[in-house]
């Protein structure tokens, strides 16, 4: 994955950008935001749900998330998992 091209595309649409990374396990559950974020995998795996509905990117897949939306993201795999996320900027 090219983080500075995701980054560059990101910020000439508008949004941020910042990197997790998390154990075999890690949970986000339930957050809810005021604005739009987008989601790539870079590493590992992971599941993201969106108002019920679950889906498994794969690396380099982009996931938008719509403002005020419940949404969870877990890492599914057995290795230690890369994010990369970015809220739109207001």
């Amino acid at each position: 994955m090219d983080q500075e091209k995701i980054k560059k595309d990101w910020d000439s649409r508008g949004y941020s950008f910042g990197i997790f990374k998390d154990p075999p396990g890690k949970i986000w559950a339930d957050f809810v935001h005021r604005t739009d974020e987008l989601v790539v995998l870079s590493e590992g795996e992971i599941e993201i749900e969106i108002e019920g509905k679950s889906k498994q990117p794969q690396i380099g897949d982009e996931v938008f998330i719509p403002a005020n939306a419940i949404h969870t993201v877990r890492n599914i795999g057995k290795t230690n998992n890369v994010w990369y996320y970015g809220y739109k900027n207001s």
